[in-house]
């Protein structure tokens, strides 16, 4: 019905707006997008990119809210939730960056309920790794997502998806 020739009527995506849609068209058909409107639309590219399988267009726009982003004590677990949820591998790892540098304030004020239980093994390697020397190149555990997206990209593998998902392939 919605293809009928000659019954033009508008197609309408839910959460997505039409700024940051018209930006994936431009980036769907080789454009890029200005650092300014990946600063200001990351979040919301990010999302879009996701639901929509645009893989780079979501690492890009990842590499940017990551480059922004500001961790306090009040906004951690949030962020710690959407890079979750988003597979935000870059995001998620500067966030447990966050935790283990600011352990002694963040366990003071933050409550961890509301947290995944996957995640204790996110924050068990974010721990480890501040004081692991790692013994091989096969040491994938600990390294860093730059390494592991670096890696995978080598090979010709998937680079997006949660670390764990990246360490298994």
């Amino acid at each position: 019905e919605m293809c009928k020739p000659g019954t033009p009527s508008p197609v309408r995506l839910p959460n997505v707006s039409p700024e940051v849609f018209k930006h994936m068209l431009y980036y769907c058909y080789g454009g890029e997008i200005s650092q300014e409107d990946l600063e200001e639309n990351s979040k919301e590219l990010v999302e879009a990119a996701d639901r929509f399988g645009m893989t780079n267009l979501k690492l890009k726009a990842e590499a940017c809210l990551v480059r922004n982003a500001t961790f306090t004590p009040d906004n951690i677990l949030d962020s710690l939730l959407y890079a979750d949820s988003k597979n935000c591998a870059l995001l998620l790892e500067k966030a447990m960056d966050y935790v283990v540098e600011n352990r002694n304030e963040v366990i003071k004020k933050v409550s961890f309920e509301d947290l995944p239980g996957s995640m204790l093994r996110d924050f068990l390697a974010a721990l480890g790794s501040k004081g692991h020397s790692r013994k091989g190149e096969s040491d994938f555990e600990y390294m860093r997502v730059c390494e592991l997206r670096q890696r995978l990209h080598a090979k010709g593998l998937c680079v997006d998806g949660s670390k764990k998902a990246m360490v298994a392939l």
